[in-house]
C-alpha cells in the first residue's frame, strides 16, 4: 500500500473531505490531493502528523529479512576444523572443474 493510499483509506474511514483534512492541517486541499495521488511524498513527520488529524496513529516496524542464508550450514562449517574446511573446498573446487573444464589455450608459433 503506498502513502497516499493509506492516508486516503484513513481519511475517508473518518469521514473526512480533502479540504476538511486540509484545513486542519493548515494547507491546501490540492496538497492533500497531491498525497494521496502519490504525486508528492511526505515525510515521515508530516505523514505521522496527517495521521494523527484524522484520528490514527502511523505505526511503523521493521521485520528480519530472509537474506536466503542457510545459517545452520554456516554453524556447522565454523563447527569443523581448519582442515575438514579445506578438504571440502577442495572437493568442490573439482567438482566445478569437472562440470566447467578450461577452455584450452591456442598455441601459436608452433
Amino acid at each position: 500500500m503506498s502513502v497516499g493510499e493509506l492516508l486516503k483509506e484513513a481519511r475517508k474511514r473518518h469521514g473526512l473531505s480533502q479540504k476538511r483534512l486540509a484545513i486542519r492541517a493548515g494547507t491546501t486541499q490540492s496538497a492533500i490531493s497531491r498525497i494521496e495521488r502519490d504525486r508528492v511524498s511526505p515525510s515521515v513527520d508530516t505523514l505521522r502528523e496527517l495521521l494523527r488529524l484524522v484520528g490514527e496513529d502511523l505505526v511503523l516496524g521493521s521485520e528480519r529479512r530472509d537474506a536466503g542464508v542457510d545459517v545452520s550450514l554456516v554453524r556447522r562449517r565454523l563447527s569443523e576444523t581448519t582442515a575438514e574446511r579445506l578438504d571440502l573446498a577442495t572437493a568442490m573446487t573439482n567438482q566445478f572443474l569437472e562440470f566447467n573444464p578450461r577452455p584450452k589455450r591456442p598455441e601459436f608459433g608452433r
